[in-house]
C-alpha cells in the first residue's frame, strides 16, 4: 500500500554523547524529529550496555514520534513497528533477516541492529516515544566484547549508502505506524511474529534459576516472551529476564 511521506525535521550532529539523550531535549513538534550523528561518545544499548560504532561508518539515530491516541498498554506496538521497518529495509540488501525478541535485528545468527526505546506517558497514553537505533552499515571490524556483531558491508562485501538505508527505514516505518494508528494491532503483531528469531526452534536459554532448553512459542501483545521448555512447562518472561545462549 502507498503511504504519504511523514514530515520529518532532521538534526544532523557530528558528535554527541547519545542521540537519545539529545532527542529528549527537543521541544514539542507535530513533525517527526530525527537526530542523526556521525559518532556517539556514550552510545547506549539496552540496560547498561554500550553500542560500538566507528565514526562515520554506521547509522546512529533517534526518531521522536508522538503517536495518535496510543494507549500505554499498547506501547510494545511501536517496538514491533520499528523492528519490522528495519527488517524490511535490511531485507532489500541481504537475506536471513529476523527480529530477536524484543527488538534486536539479526542477519543469520549475528546482530546487525540494536534498538533502544524510551516512552514518555501522559496518563494512560504514550505522549512521546524516542526510538533509538544503532544500525551497522559500513563498519569493517568490531573490537568490543559484544558477542556477535555484523555489518551490511561485512555480509555484502561492499560499501552501502547510509542515506539510502535510512530513507528505506523511514518509509517502511511510516507504513507500519499507519497500521498502528488505524488500529491494525493484530495484523501488526502477526507480522512481527512471522519474523521472530528462533520461533518454534528448540534452543538453549538461561534465567535466574540457570540454563534450560525451550522453544519460543510466541510473544504476548504486551511484549512478554512465551516459551515451552523440554519438560513441558510454560514460561513467560519480561525483557532482560531470560538470556539467549
Amino acid at each position: 500500500m502507498m503511504q504519504e511521506k511523514r514530515p520529518v525535521c532532521r538534526i544532523r550532529l557530528e558528535e554527541v554523547d547519545s542521540t537519545n539523550r539529545y532527542a529528549k531535549t527537543l521541544s514539542e513538534s507535530d513533525e517527526w524529529q530525527l537526530v542523526t550523528a556521525e559518532f556517539q561518545t556514550a552510545g547506549r544499548g539496552a540496560g547498561t550496555n554500550s553500542w560500538e560504532s566507528e565514526r562515520g561508518e554506521n547509522l546512529l539515530l533517534s526518531l521522536v514520534v508522538r503517536p495518535k491516541s496510543l494507549e500505554a498498554s499498547r506501547a510494545f506496538t511501536l517496538s514491533e513497528a520499528l523492528s519490522l521497518a528495519i527488517s524490511d529495509a535490511l531485507s532489500s540488501y541481504v537475506e536471513g533477516v529476523s527480529i530477536k525478541w524484543p527488538n534486536d535485528i539479526y542477519c543469520g545468527q549475528r546482530k546487525m541492529t540494536g534498538i533502544l526505546i524510551e516512552n514518555e506517558l501522559a496518563g494512560p497514553l504514550v505522549r512521546r516515544s524516542i526510538l533509538g537505533v544503532g544500525l551497522n552499515v559500513n563498519q569493517k571490524r568490531f573490537v568490543s566484547d559484544a558477542p556477535n556483531p555484523v555489518s551490511l558491508r561485512q555480509v555484502l562485501g561492499r560499501e552501502v549508502d547510509r542515506e539510502e538505508v535510512l530513507e528505506r527505514l523511514l518509509d517502511c516505518f511510516a507504513l507500519y505506524v499507519a497500521m498502528l494508528e488505524n488500529g491494525l494491532f493484530d495484523e501488526l503483531h502477526q507480522l512481527y511474529l512471522s519474523r521472530l528469531f528462533r520461533l518454534g526452534v528448540e534452543a538453549d536459554y538461561s534465567d535466574a534459576d540457570g540454563r534450560f532448553r525451550a522453544t519460543i512459542t510466541g510473544v504476548e501483545p504486551g511484549g512478554h516472551l512465551l516459551m515451552t521448555d523440554t519438560e513441558g512447562h510454560q514460561r513467560r518472561y519480561a525483557f532482560k529476564e531470560v538470556k539467549y545462549e
